[in-house]
């Protein structure tokens, strides 16, 4: 078994971060400084097929959410608390929903239970299948990821945002490999872990960019509402890419959930 690589920092309760789509370890690097310099052991990976970690085959969320929890295993903890954005808050989803023993606390950005269900009648396979297709034709025509990524990624942000963070994003896109990338697409389409939100039983905090258009605040707070022990917070200004975008807000949130004292069980309701 080849462990995923990550960066890690500081030492004390274990925070994992697991990111997007177009991301990679450094895209949590504000968040990996801040908590290594308050007490936490930072823990940032490169999801299989990014950066430095190998790919799986088949690409799928068990297999991600399997290697995820293979390397909260070789990190000797118990448990972590698990922040996942985007396409990694997926990823969260998957793992808390198989192994909730691993997960104390559990941090959802920029994410959705499902990848776009249809309501207009059209055949979720055939919606899917365009949005993959919209999604590489730039690849297919030619283009870098870093001409993608100088394109996707201002579109990605709210009027707020930071002009350092939004380079760091690009730089992150940019560094993705274009093969990683297509067989990420095709495994988001598959995404659907709505029925398990009620299950989730530990302290969860949802966060928001008030101009997210890729996971809208509204379906954020439909998910908030649906998992027991959860709460919404919404980052005024700001779009999908939050924690780069707005990183002291988003890490002054995101410290005040982690340092509250983890509750009591909940009663088992199966």
């Amino acid at each position: 078994m080849t462990l995923p690589k990550f960066m890690t920092l500081g030492s004390g309760p274990t925070v994992l971060m697991l990111h997007g789509i177009g991301g990679g370890h450094r895209a949590f690097a504000p968040q990996v400084e801040t908590l290594a310099s308050l007490g936490y052991r930072a823990v940032a990976w490169d999801m299989p097929g990014y950066g430095r970690s190998a790919p799986i085959e088949p690409y799928t969320f068990k297999g991600l959410a399997q290697r995820c929890v293979d390397l909260i295993d070789a990190l000797q903890c118990d448990s972590v608390a698990l922040l996942g954005h985007s396409m990694g808050g997926m990823v969260a989803q998957e793992v808390i929903a198989r192994r909730p023993d691993k997960v104390n606390k559990l941090i959802l950005c920029g994410t959705s239970a499902a990848f776009g269900k249809r309501t207009d009648g059209r055949s979720a396979e055939a919606w899917a299948q365009q949005f993959i297709a919209q999604r590489t034709a730039p690849l297919d025509a030619g283009q870098t990821m870093a001409d993608m990524a100088a394109r996707l990624v201002p579109q990605m942000v709210g009027p707020g945002s930071l002009p350092e963070g939004l380079k760091l994003a690009e730089h992150c896109m940019a560094s993705v490999p274009a093969a990683t990338y297509r067989r990420a697409l095709e495994c988001l389409v598959t995404f659907d872990r709505q029925a398990a939100l009620a299950d989730i039983r530990v302290p969860a905090l949802l966060i928001g960019g008030e101009f997210d258009r890729v996971a809208a605040p509204a379906v954020m707070k439909q998910m908030a509402a649906a998992i027991p022990r959860a709460r919404y917070a919404e980052l005024a200004g700001i779009g999908h890419l939050m924690n780069l975008e707005a990183p002291d807000e988003f890490d002054a949130v995101l410290l005040d959930f982690l340092g509250e004292p983890t509750p009591g069980p909940l009663p088992d309701v199966h």
